[in-house]
Parts: C-alpha cells; sequence; structure tokens
C-alpha cells in the first residue's frame, strides 16, 4: 500500500455513467424499432407506467373514537342494486363487484363460458364484450349485460331482448378517442361469422358510433334501446376517464340509468401502445370526478356509478366505494385469477412449464405482453382450437369464484375494521393520502394533515 498523490489522481468524471430518464434503454429500443420497421407497438394488456392508484391511499380504521364490528358476529352487507332510475327490472347483485366487458374473439369461448359460471355462482353479472353474445354465455350467466360498442360487430336486436342490462359503451379506457382491435390471428372462422368479417384479417372499428355525433344523439339511441327492451332493463353508459366530469353529466342528462367509468390503466384485448401509455386519467382521480358530477347533477342515489381499471384486490374496491363509487367492474384480475400469465398448466392431471411458449413470443408470464398474439398458453386470450382445450371450464370457473370470494372478504373485513355495516356505508372521510398527489386527486386529507392539496384553507 502506497500513498496516492491527489495532483496525479484527480477525481474520476462519472456523468457519463449517469442513467438517463429521458432516454432509459426500453425507450432507445422503442425509438429503434420504429425506425427500423415504420410501425407502432400494438399491444395487449393495460398501461405499464406507475400512476397514483389506489395503494396510494389509506383507511382510518376504527379505534377509540369510532367502534370496529367483530367479524364473526356483526354483519356487513354487500348487496347493491343498478339501474333505479327507470327500469322496471333493476338489476340485483350480492356483491358490488361485476365482470367487465370483454368479447368472444378476445377471449375463447371457454373463457367467457367459465367468467358466466363464476358470476352466476358469486351472484354478480358479466358484459358480453364486442362482437355480440354467445349462447355458452347466455346460458351460463343469470345475469349478463349485453355491450352495444361503435363497431356494431355481432349486434342482434333480439339479444338486446335477452339482456338483463344494456350498455353504450362510448369508449375504453385503455384507448379512450381510439376504436376496437382484435388482430387476424383471433379472427377465427366463427368470430368472423358472427362479425361479418373475413377470417383471419386485423379487426379496426370506428372510434365512434356511426349514427350519433353528440349528445342529443346519445338521448336518442338511449330512447331506441328502451323501446327496443319495454323499459324494462337499466342502460349503462360506458365512458373512458377523460373529460370525466362534463361526460359523465351528458350521460345523466342523456338518460342513463348507470354510468360506468373506465381508467386510464385498464385493459384490452389490442392496442397502440401510445393510447394505453398517453391518454385518459388515473382510475383515482375518475372516480372522485364522477361522483361530482353525479352530485352536481342532484342524482345521488338515483343514478349509480360503477369504476373500472386496473381494480385487483378487496382494498382496491374498499377504496373505489368510499370515493363513491356504487360499484365496480373487473376485468384482467378475473382473467389472471383464472390462469392467465400463469407459469405453469395443469391439464389430464399433468402439470405443464410455460416457460418456453412465453419465451417463444418474446415475452414472460410475469409481463401479459402476448395478449394480442392469439397464441395466449393459457387458452384464455386466444381462438387457436388447441390452445383453447387447455382451459378447463370448471376449473377455470371455480379459480374465479374463488378469487372472487376472497376479494369480498377483503372488502367487508376493512368496512367492518372502519365500522360499517354495509360497504356502501364507506365514505371519503374513512381515507387519507399517502401522497401528494393521490391527496389532490382523490380529494382526501394527507396522511397526518388536514391539508387537501388545491383546496384554499
Amino acid at each position: 500500500m502506497k500513498p496516492i498523490d491527489k495532483n496525479e489522481h484527480p477525481a474520476v468524471d462519472r456523468t457519463h455513467l449517469a442513467e438517463n430518464h429521458t432516454w432509459q434503454p426500453e425507450m432507445i429500443s422503442y425509438v429503434q424499432d420504429m425506425a427500423r420497421t415504420g410501425l407502432y407497438e400494438i399491444r395487449g394488456g393495460g398501461g405499464k407506467r406507475k400512476v397514483p392508484s389506489f395503494d396510494d391511499l389509506s383507511f382510518l380504521a376504527a379505534a377509540a373514537s369510532r367502534y370496529p364490528l367483530e367479524g364473526y358476529r356483526e354483519k356487513c352487507t354487500t348487496e347493491t342494486v343498478l339501474g333505479t332510475r327507470f327500469a322496471e327490472n333493476p338489476i340485483k347483485l350480492d356483491i358490488p363487484v361485476t365482470i367487465a366487458g370483454m368479447s368472444f374473439g378476445a377471449l375463447s369461448a371457454q373463457a367467457k363460458e367459465a367468467l358466466g359460471r363464476a358470476a352466476t355462482h358469486v351472484g354478480t353479472s358479466t358484459t358480453t364484450g364486442d362482437g355480440g353474445m354467445t349462447e355458452e354465455e347466455r346460458q351460463a350467466s343469470k345475469l349478463l349485460v349485453y355491450q352495444l360498442l361503435p363497431s356494431r360487430y355481432g349486434f342482434n336486436p333480439r339479444d338486446v331482448q335477452r339482456a338483463d342490462a344494456i350498455e353504450v359503451v362510448i369508449n375504453q379506457g385503455a384507448k379512450p378517442g381510439g376504436g376496437g382491435m382484435l388482430l387476424g390471428q383471433k379472427v377465427s372462422e366463427r368470430v368472423a361469422k358472427m362479425r361479418t368479417l373475413p377470417p383471419g384479417i386485423d379487426q379496426r372499428s370506428s372510434s365512434r358510433h356511426p349514427d350519433w355525433t353528440g349528445p342529443d344523439d346519445l338521448t336518442i339511441k338511449i330512447e331506441e334501446l328502451r323501446e327496443a327492451t319495454g323499459w324494462k332493463v337499466p342502460i349503462y353508459v360506458k365512458i373512458g376517464a377523460t373529460r370525466v366530469l362534463n361526460d359523465v353529466k351528458l350521460a345523466i342528462n342523456a338518460g342513463a340509468d348507470v354510468v360506468v367509468v373506465d381508467g386510464m390503466v385498464g385493459g384490452t384485448a389490442a392496442t397502440q401502445d401510445v393510447y394505453m401509455e398517453h391518454t385518459g386519467i388515473p382510475t383515482l382521480a375518475a372516480v372522485r370526478l364522477a361522483r361530482q358530477a353525479i352530485s352536481e347533477m342532484g342524482m345521488d342515489g338515483e343514478v349509480q356509478l360503477m369504476v373500472s381499471g386496473g381494480l385487483r384486490t378487496g382494498a382496491d374496491v374498499a377504496k373505489a366505494l368510499a370515493l363513491g363509487a356504487d360499484c365496480v367492474s373487473l376485468g384482467m384480475a378475473v382473467l389472471i385469477a383464472m390462469g392467465m400469465n400463469s407459469k405453469t398448466l395443469e391439464m389430464d392431471g399433468q402439470l405443464y412449464d410455460l416457460s418456453d411458449e412465453y419465451e417463444a413470443l418474446g415475452t414472460t408470464a410475469d409481463h401479459y405482453h402476448h395478449l394480442h398474439t392469439g397464441l395466449c398458453p393459457a387458452g384464455i386470450a386466444t381462438q387457436d382450437p388447441e390452445l383453447s382445450k387447455r382451459l378447463d371450464v370448471d376449473t377455470a370457473a371455480r379459480r374465479v369464484i374463488n378469487y372472487l370470494n376472497a376479494l369480498v372478504m377483503e372488502l367487508t373485513t376493512l368496512a367492518r375494521a372502519c365500522g360499517k355495516s354495509s360497504v356502501h356505508n364507506l365514505e371519503p372521510e374513512d381515507l387519507v393520502a399517502l401522497t401528494i398527489e393521490s391527496a389532490a386527486m382523490a380529494k382526501v386529507p394527507l396522511a397526518g394533515t388536514d391539508w387537501i392539496p388545491g383546496q384554499s384553507f
């Protein structure tokens, strides 16, 4: 060991080794792929960048100033009613959690049937998605919501009359301002026949409904649907979360019984990556704005609010209800519960490792980057007959039932901890925010203070 002369060994300049947050490796690869192919990226799933979420909120559970409920002796109810404004037959659910619209086309027929069976078992509804109603789904689902999307693919007035509710979809949280997309590898003979399309060809649908140009036309469409169903079933209007305050008010003014607001982290079968990452607002912000709109219209208790987009756990559901939702809708979560993105597959009593199949798709089981390919190794997001056979309907339904039951137990556990005898009694006063951003979006105080950013003292 010998002493170092500082004059001979100046400090090394390491700025060239510092991480560049503008040009991270993923962004460099993205730009180089566009330069190589002349194409933008299309994929399935949802947004991948981190945004403020329900994880950034925490409940103020009961202590000395409030009394919690005893979980084994005191009941906490979960019953939910949707469509009380005009419908003769509102939707009555056992839980405030529904299954979102995911089409036959995006999902296999086996997956759609499993979702219907699970929803029926736990006492909730499922939704058709784009492309029409399959007989398997109608038979499996005690309560089935029929979606009317801009594409009108598979739309059938007879099926409208067989539905328990109608959902007019303006757009989705994953791609507000954009139309539906189903890549050709999922357009099988059966899907093509239902949608009146050539098989194997990419389906890109309109970004707006073809027979209206504004909210006045939406009023007319809702009245047409009410006449077609004899005013018996609720009419939902679904909007991607962008200009939430005005969009919800216009939906209410047009006659909606239920407004569905879908946040930017909602999933989809396929769309441009730039939509998922750079349009819309987080679900956390959307639920508060939607409730504000309903209140300003004087429709609290008359028009119900459903929220979707990135909800996963009973804690997420509890926080959404506390911020003003009457109900939530799950999409990606139930697919993952069913077995999508599982590293292994059990079939005919044998356990199989799927790692090599995900690798062949250029992804891993942890990244759900393959939903648009039609080659889902779990047999869920596919129309390939051999892959679809991998999904056992009974097993898939049981997994979704287990997941929803556990999620509702989480929900009621939190509600009881806050001293609530009904999950619908949760309120903003039960919440605090852990970050300034979430406090500003949710309009609840920053933990340990009474400060809500953006509100004057």
